[in-house]
């Protein structure tokens, strides 16, 4: 069962801070896109009482849109600040926004069917590839009933062609990714293609996916639990694998790749390692640690050389939110085939 202690203690009247200072949220570190898009994914699969922090999250989104449809995703001490926009927050914030259009809430899904309008022009500029991903998963999970469908296939195949052509210009027999390197939310990019094969039915889609996911596995579950790939200097082609440090939001990213993998092709290999990626954050991983603070509710921020970064920042328990909630979720789902068996 999710904790939301600290996931309320994180938020207040204007929108989901930023970072901790261990269980002690900080107001002088401000707001991001990112943090207060993964905040409103976590409301849609909270209780019915999550509508207020919704509608809290959804405003924060709306107010940090521009006019010509992109995000800022900083603010700090009473103003928007751009220096770290990015099409990685927008596609976060895109996402975030085509799940709410499935939702209840009929004016939540409103709100955010209009700053999808807004924000959808602009996706196919996009060249980051993991901004291109988050916004692949968005256009096919979310409803899209107000624009033409024929302009939503033509994105869609228009952005997964620009990640299956990254694939084939970097990969090789030995090196099975999209990129000369892998870095942070790794998990996305394969996630992305397995989401456009369960759209349209695409097999090139599904070749790339599996391929690039096997690979990242193999290296990842190498030594029997989740291995993340550490944020120092990352893992460079023919390089050697960092460890250190290890973030929560990496840990989500092979949870739902793995999660959507199994959702599109039914392969129980993919279900069992998201099980078991899960159960990286209660301490199966490299230190044998929990960086779940039941005390708290909150996730510390990162598994370091020396033990845990104790820091219980935003995108740490969000991360580990998101994670519980699949998992749950999965586990719910998967109850009537026990029964029945």
């Amino acid at each position: 069962m999710p904790n939301y202690k600290h996931f309320i203690n994180m938020t207040d009247e204007f929108a989901f801070l930023q970072f901790s200072q261990k269980d002690d949220p900080d107001p002088d570190s401000g707001y991001t896109l990112d943090d207060n898009a993964r905040a409103l994914m976590v409301t849609l699969s909270m209780e019915e009482s999550s509508y207020p922090y919704a509608c809290l999250f959804t405003r924060y989104l709306m107010q940090s849109q521009s006019k010509n449809g992109s995000w800022c995703n900083l603010f700090q001490q009473g103003q928007f600040h751009h220096t770290f926009d990015s099409e990685d927050s927008v596609g976060r914030a895109f996402l975030a926004c085509s799940m709410a259009t499935t939702c209840a809430w009929n004016d939540i899904a409103y709100c955010c069917k209009g700053m999808l309008q807004r924000a959808i022009p602009r996706l196919a500029e996009f060249t980051s590839p993991r901004g291109i991903a988050y916004s692949l998963i968005g256009l096919c999970k979310g409803n899209f009933s107000f624009l033409p469908e024929k302009y939503i296939y033509d994105l869609i195949n228009l952005l997964a062609m620009k990640l299956l052509n990254l694939y084939d210009s970097k990969s090789s027999r030995d090196w099975k990714w999209f990129e000369d390197h892998l870095t942070y939310c790794n998990g996305i990019l394969p996630q992305a293609l397995f989401a456009v094969y369960a759209f349209n039915g695409d097999k090139r889609c599904l070749k790339a996916a599996h391929e690039s996911l096997g690979f990242l596995n193999e290296l990842l579950f190498a030594k029997g639990y989740l291995n993340i790939v550490g944020n120092e200097g990352w893992y460079q082609r023919g390089g050697k694998l960092p460890v250190w440090d290890q973030q929560p939001v990496d840990a989500a990213s092979i949870i739902f790749a793995c999660w959507e993998a199994y959702q599109a092709i039914g392969l129980s290999e993919y279900l069992d390692l998201a099980h078991l990626g899960h159960q990286w954050y209660r301490g199966r991983n490299i230190h044998g640690l929990a960086l779940y603070n039941q005390q708290t509710g909150g996730c510390y921020d990162a598994l370091t050389k020396q033990g845990v970064n104790l820091n219980q920042g935003a995108e740490a328990v969000l991360s580990l939110l998101l994670s519980d909630l699949l998992i749950e979720n999965a586990i719910i789902a998967d109850l009537p085939e026990v029964i029945s068996s």
